[in-house]
């Protein structure tokens, strides 16, 4: 009894959520499905509970309850905005989290390639390949055989493809003639008999509806929120991992807020129809992108087909050979292992490769979830180090010119006598404030060490138009470096704050301190007010 439920619940998941995902979901190569790594946490977390063998029903109205808050949490993140989360996802982390999973997929599909009866439960790659290899009397050469022949003719169509432009639709119907070859030869020669296991009975009919099973008020509820809410996060970051993966691959774009309700709204709708938690599997989406699907619209033609052969074709796919899904996933992996990418990112980027490598081997030797926590990590902190030792450069003036550059960009450029011209390329609060004041000030005893060649410093010009922001930290900063200066006899000038930043130092007063009039436009105006200056108070005190 729980083994042909188990099999309805699943598969009604390509019949309801797909039709959800279709209203809602913004990316065009995504198709919804189980994911394994999350199934077997809900399996832990709920199997800690109840017994799946003493108590099926109970143990099945439990993981439709949690698919029901996984969708509540998703809606929820996706209205209040928090799309924003899909931004930690750098390229350097997609490229090495999209080689690693296709390499752990690939190495699962070495069940049906090698016609194994049980296989490992554990997805990283020493686990994988100690099971094959401890079981090769478990190993038969037939499935190998057929493998090897589906697989060969899996590329042969890619390759028609590439040589006759106009066959564009070889490879997209290539898969399903490989389950229908694959279907007929084992059905024709028994393959059961020979090694070349298959799908199976399979039995008509879709799921019931669920929405008065679901356990809101029993003592199960805690469990069932904690299940709901950590598998739903990590369906979420696969998902929309996954989504962004192979958008990126077509120059597309996704919108974070949106997949979040999207996702959520499938989990909900999808616990009403027997359906457990859904999301964006790697290898379903990337059979999907291999066979050229454009728009979302390739997930409601999956449910409708999906619910054609529940309702009337189901029994015929019995003799479908595990090895031929095999060979169609194997081969749709493949393409998406971005050698080129991962070399291209060692010769632009060291720190990008590292962040890469990171995603990659965190796949493939531990699971997906730390591969990519690991990375965003990395990322995470690159980001922070950029944003905490922001970049504090000298300027100088381009010869026979009004325009001002960088002195070590531009070795050409001239500094002006009595003046130093620093530009601030970053928002100023808390985190850089310290770090911002050290900087000026070093820049200023240096100025002053060479006095004898560029003159006594007079002026301090502080261009802010690369600031965009400034909290009470940052602006505090600034007294501080006031009256440093104040006391040294250094006059501070201003140029180009932006609007926002400018109206905090008007409130904070410190527009009113250094005075309005040595608040200016570009650095040339500032330069030319502080020559004036300089030559008004050398007349008056010569």
């Amino acid at each position: 009894m729980r083994r042909s439920y188990v099999y309805v619940c699943v598969t009604d998941v390509s019949f309801v959520p797909p039709l959800i995902y279709g209203i809602f979901g913004s990316s065009m190569n995504l198709a919804v499905g189980n994911v394994a790594a999350v199934s077997l946490l809900l399996a832990s977390m709920i199997g800690s509970q109840v017994s799946a063998a003493e108590n099926p029903d109970l143990y099945m109205n439990l993981f439709f309850t949690a698919a029901f808050f996984t969708g509540v949490f998703e809606v929820a993140l996706g209205i209040f905005r928090l799309g924003i989360l899909v931004d930690f996802l750098s390229r350097s982390t997609i490229t090495g989290f999209m080689g690693g999973t296709a390499i752990i997929v690939i190495m699962q599909q070495l069940k049906g390639v090698l016609g194994l009866k049980h296989f490992t439960t554990k997805t990283d790659v020493v686990s994988v390949l100690h099971f094959v290899f401890s079981h090769t009397s478990e190993w038969r050469w037939e499935s190998v055989l057929v493998g090897v022949c589906f697989i060969g003719l899996l590329f042969l169509s890619k390759f028609v493809k590439a040589k006759v432009p106009r066959l564009f639709w070889v490879p997209a119907i290539a898969p399903l003639l490989v389950v229908v070859l694959g279907g007929v030869f084992a059905y024709l020669v028994h393959g059961e008999e020979h090694g070349i296991h298959i799908v199976g009975p399979l039995k008509k009919g879709l799921n019931p509806i669920s929405i008065t099973h679901l356990k809101f008020h029993s003592k199960y509820f805690s469990v069932l929120l904690k299940a709901g809410l950590v598998s739903g996060f990590l369906a979420l970051s696969e998902g929309i991992a996954v989504g962004r993966s192979l958008a990126m691959l077509k120059n597309e774009q996704i919108d974070g807020n949106k997949e979040m309700i999207a996702f959520g709204m499938m989990n909900i709708v999808g616990s009403w129809f027997s359906c457990y938690l859904t999301t964006g599997p790697f290898s379903k989406s990337a059979v999907n992108f291999d066979a050229g699907c454009k728009t979302a619209m390739s997930n409601v033609i999956m449910s409708i087909c999906m619910m054609l052969v529940l309702l009337f074709l189901a029994p015929l796919f019995k003799y479908t050979p595990l090895v031929s899904l095999s060979a169609i996933i194997t081969v749709a992996m493949i393409g998406l292992i971005e050698y080129e990418k991962a070399h291209h990112l060692f010769k632009v980027d060291k720190f990008d490769f590292v962040i890469c490598m990171a995603a990659f081997f965190g796949v493939i030797f531990f699971n997906m979830i730390i591969g990519l926590m690991v990375s965003v990590g990395l990322s995470v902190i690159r980001a922070l180090l950029c944003v905490a030792r922001p970049d504090t450069c000298k300027l100088g003036n381009i010869a026979g010119t009004d325009i001002y550059r960088d002195i070590e960009q531009y070795p050409d450029c001239v500094g002006i006598p009595n003046m130093l011209i620093l530009k601030m390329s970053s928002p100023v609060y808390y985190a850089n404030a310290s770090y911002s004041r050290e900087r000026i000030l070093r820049w200023i005893e240096k100025e002053e060490s060479t006095a004898d060649k560029n003159g006594e410093l007079h002026y301090l010009i502080l261009d802010m138009g690369g600031v965009t922001s400034i909290d009470s930290t940052g602006i505090g900063m600034l007294l501080e470096v006031y009256r440093i200066l104040e006391r040294r006899q250094i006059r501070v000038v201003l140029v180009n704050p932006r609007l926002q930043v400018a109206e905090k130092l008007v409130s904070a007063k410190y527009i009113e301190m250094i005075g309005e009039e040595w608040v200016f436009l570009s650095v040339n105006e500032a330069v030319s007010a502080c020559h004036f200056s300089l030559q008004e108070s050398r007349t008056i005190d010569p």
